[in-house]
């Protein structure tokens, strides 16, 4: 079968690996459908790039933030017009379901237009001196080139968190996208293209983490690098980036948890449960993988959140009636498999699900069965590590405050959840909860672009997505203008 092959973005031109390899972008629902091939890139490439970005930097720090902006919101206008079609690719390369994948663009589109309105609001602060006739005040500068590492689960929401604000603030950037899904990160960049961003800005190489993504961490002309992606390779990236001083942000995994209190609305949880556990096959960093329930609600949630999960339609993405899509790779279905193995030899309960799916419409693609375990506990490994698949813990308690202890028990510290109608008790939640985001009487899943983005303890390193990606992306420069027509030292001469 004949396929499309892409090729790097390298200061504005496209081309080949030097190496001339490439690797195959297949559809997880159907391994016979190829999306495309693409480049494997080694260092030499990656040196290739950084080069371009470092010499368009000389240019793109000049241009006015205002102007800059107006690039942004052009490409937010192509990209709200190739909607449709952007989605479509990025459920052929990963997956998710259509409704998923069309809100995946839309983040791009609303990333796009809250950055674009960024390019006016670059704000330092001016201060008094302590010195008579010296002006002072603070201007936020560019950091120069940054590269990025984005994951597949969100293949452009997650690159446009990065690339929109780092390019707002006048930096220029590399990009290494998951060799999962490449495309949707290529076509995001050519639509900033497309709006009329200058070669070199954004450049794109393609390829896996040890031949393009640590080169690229390493390499001495990156002054930034944004990751996205799991703890263990995030800890390597912080460690290999400190070696050159590097500033590094950091997004990783999350084991998440979803608390319901007796008094809750438990249709409303239901629903909040289903969709932040099984949305994107369970397949994100915020996925509702732990749900306590306390005893008064526990039979009859567990009894109709099983239903549902059941009743669940697992199949191809661009499948209007698909409420769950494949798995991204064989790999991640092996980890699903592997935990659910790991929890039954630790005494859970297999309630639904548990299986590989690979007969008749499924025989084709990566596919795994919406999983329920109950009569977890809190120090299982089922109720502690992250499984990125559609795997769920009900786990019981008895009080409120029970339930807070077991939500921070674990190493990670993303997202959290609490069902109740008890005002007190969601501001003790929003208080205690020890996680970069808290939603009350809503899922773990549904972050929005303007709001900080990222947690704590193994998730993070202390960096946001969204509102503080500026601060990431800029650095702070201190000036100082005297206009006393003599030598005035700080500190010295205005002492008492």
């Amino acid at each position: 079968m004949s396929h499309v092959t892409y090729e790097n973005l390298i200061g504005g031109e496209w081309m080949p690996a030097r190496g001339g390899r490439t690797f195959l972008n297949l559809n997880p629902a159907d391994h016979s459908d190829v999306v495309g091939a693409f480049p494997s890139s080694y260092t030499d490439d990656v040196d290739l790039a950084v080069a371009a970005a470092k010499k368009a930097f000389a240019t793109w720090r000049l241009v006015p933030a205002p102007k800059r902006a107006d690039i942004l919101y052009k490409a937010g206008t192509l990209l709200q017009e190739r909607k449709e079609q952007f989605a479509r690719d990025m459920t052929r390369e990963m997956g998710k379901v259509i409704a998923e994948t069309r809100g995946d663009v839309q983040e791009a589109i609303d990333e796009a237009f809250y950055v674009a309105g960024e390019g006016r609001r670059l704000f330092g602060v001016t201060t008094p001196s302590e010195l008579q006739s010296k002006f002072a005040m603070s201007v936020r500068m560019p950091v120069g080139v940054v590269g990025m590492i984005t994951p597949w689960n969100f293949p452009m929401a997650i690159p446009s968190w990065k690339l929109f604000p780092a390019l707002i603030a006048g930096n220029t950037c590399v990009i290494k996208p998951a060799e999962d899904t490449p495309l949707s990160t290529l076509n995001l960049v050519k639509t900033l293209m497309d709006a009329g961003l200058p070669p070199g800005v954004v450049n794109i190489v393609f390829g896996f983490g040890p031949e393009a993504g640590a080169p690229l961490v390493s390499h001495k002309d990156v002054r930034a690098i944004s990751f996205t992606g799991s703890s263990e390779v995030g800890s390597l990236v912080g460690q290999r980036a400190a070696a050159t001083f590097k500033p590094v942000s950091l997004e990783m995994g999350g084991k998440n948890a979803q608390i319901v209190l007796d008094d809750a609305n438990l249709e409303l949880a239901l629903d909040g449960a289903i969709w932040g556990a099984f949305g994107t096959t369970g397949q994100r960093c915020t996925a509702t993988s732990r749900i306590l329930l306390q005893k008064g609600i526990a039979e009859k949630f567990t009894a109709e959140f099983v239903a549902r999960a059941k009743a669940l339609v697992v199949g191809d993405g661009l499948d209007e009636a698909t409420q769950v899509g494949p798995q991204i790779n064989a790999q991640q279905i092996d980890t699903s498999a592997r935990f659910v193995k790991i929890a039954q030899d630790e005494g859970a309960k297999l309630l639904t699900g548990g299986q590989a799916l690979k007969s008749g419409p499924h025989a084709k693609g990566h596919f795994f069965e919406p999983t329920v375990f109950g009569g977890v506990t809190a120090s299982m490994r089922i109720a502690r590590e992250e499984v990125f698949g559609p795997v769920v813990s009900l786990i019981e308690f008895n009080t409120f405050e029970e339930a807070i202890e077991i939500a921070n028990s674990i190493d990670y510290g993303l997202s959290t959840a609490l069902y109740t109608k008890d005002v007190n008790r969601a501001f003790t939640a929003m208080r205690d909860l020890e996680a970069g985001i808290t939603y009350i009487n809503a899922p773990t899943i549904g972050a929005e672009v303007h709001l900080p983005f990222g947690g704590i303890k193994r998730t993070g390193n202390g960096h946001r997505e969204g509102l503080g990606a500026i601060d990431f992306f800029t650095t702070w420069k201190a000036v100082y203008v005297d206009y006393s027509d003599k030598l005035q030292r700080a500190q010295i001469d205005n002492a008492e």
